[in-house]
């Protein structure tokens, strides 16, 4: 039987969501209505707004007739995750669209990137007031650490959507960096899927060890790829063409190497994170 909690739709939490669905699904109509582009960005950022609109509506009515109390997932850590998500995709997508298809004159395009930028601000007051405080008992991707994986994997796939194949295909060097995107990518979403699916158990290792041991690993990695990629990237392309438009391949190489250092400085963080729970806190 199913029973309906109408407090879900009251709470401050259930207010903000009710909003980020009107907004992102404002923004997506606005740009379905302009027309579709032959652009990876444009593609990444309907995803954004259709992916985060339909699950955000399907936890409102999860949470709203208690259906989720059935599921057999951490729905705390599932919750906190997603919306630490898409705060991170609505931001990349309120910067990406205005960026690269609007103009001056452009009024759907100019209200779409407004309705994104108020979503954002939602999604990410909705991390605030759901993220874990210190004291509490919590999920792990509610806790920081747990909020970094969600960001490594995010800016992940903003390298992804970003990569040229015609380019790194004819230099090993690149083939190497996109072999590290992509095995540390698969990593932190194996984590996470693990920590919501609540499988961590499984782990043949204590799982801290293991998530201690796999950052400085992503680091040492990383670290090569922050100087290998703009050394093939670049190398005789060290400035933009001056004929190259909006949509310029340069700037792509620029992303994925900007992208490649801040993910670099997370994956720092998160081992100065793990160490400092592995060991230096003392069991209560």
């Amino acid at each position: 039987m199913v029973t309906l909690d109408t407090r879900t739709l009251t709470v401050p939490v259930g207010i903000v969501r009710m909003l980020e669905v009107v907004l992102t699904c404002i923004s997506f109509s606005l740009v379905a209505s302009v027309g579709h582009i032959g652009s990876s960005y444009w593609a990444w950022c309907m995803f954004t707004w259709v992916f985060c609109c339909f699950v955000t509506l399907l936890i409102l009515i999860m949470e709203f007739t208690t259906l989720h109390a059935r599921v057999p997932i951490s729905w705390d850590d599932f919750t906190t995750a997603f919306a630490m998500l898409s705060t991170l995709m609505v931001l990349a997508a309120s910067i990406i669209y205005p960026t690269f298809f609007t103009c001056a004159s452009c009024g759907k395009q100019i209200a779409a990137t407004v309705t994104s930028c108020l979503a954002f601000i939602l999604y990410a007051t909705e991390v605030g007031l759901t993220r874990a405080k210190p004291g509490e008992i919590s999920g792990f991707l509610s806790t920081v650490p747990g909020l970094l994986k969600v960001l490594e994997a995010f800016v992940a796939c903003i390298i992804f959507i970003s990569l040229d194949h015609g380019l790194y295909s004819r230099f090993p060097g690149l083939q190497w960096c996109v072999a590290v995107y992509s095995l540390c990518f698969i990593f932190a979403l194996i984590i996470i899927l693990f920590t919501i699916c609540r499988l961590l158990s499984l782990f043949p290792f204590p799982f801290d060890k293991v998530l201690t041991g796999y950052n400085v690993l992503a680091v040492l990695m990383y670290m090569t790829c922050v100087v290998i990629w703009p050394l093939y990237s670049f190398q005789n392309n060290h400035s933009r063409p001056s004929g190259c438009g909006r949509s310029c391949y340069w700037d792509n190489l620029v992303v994925v190497a900007f992208m490649t250092c801040l993910n670099l400085v997370v994956y720092i963080v998160d081992t100065v994170y793990s160490f400092k729970l592995v060991f230096f806190v003392t069991p209560a």
